[in-house]
């Protein structure tokens, strides 16, 4: 069982975790990783932030809230 991963395998973890259910041993991994590494914390926050962001930006879309200019064919 590996558990020790390198910045590169924890990043790729990250984004995989937004598409899919992480496995008991990648979840172990990626707490390890993050609890001993500087910089993959502020990734992770980086990706919760983007997914906010996105989340917000569709949910504006979807409602059809003022301030989203028309796609260029749907113009009279």
């Amino acid at each position: 069982m590996i558990l020790r991963r390198n910045c590169k395998e924890v990043a790729a973890l990250l984004l995989a975790r937004e598409d899919r259910q992480l496995g008991l041993k990648e979840k172990l991994a990626l707490r390890l990783h993050l609890a001993a590494c500087d910089a993959c914390p502020l990734f992770a926050k980086q990706v919760l932030t983007m997914r906010s962001a996105f989340t917000q930006w569709r949910h504006q879309a979807d409602s059809g809230e003022a301030g989203n200019p028309p796609p260029p064919g749907d113009q009279p």
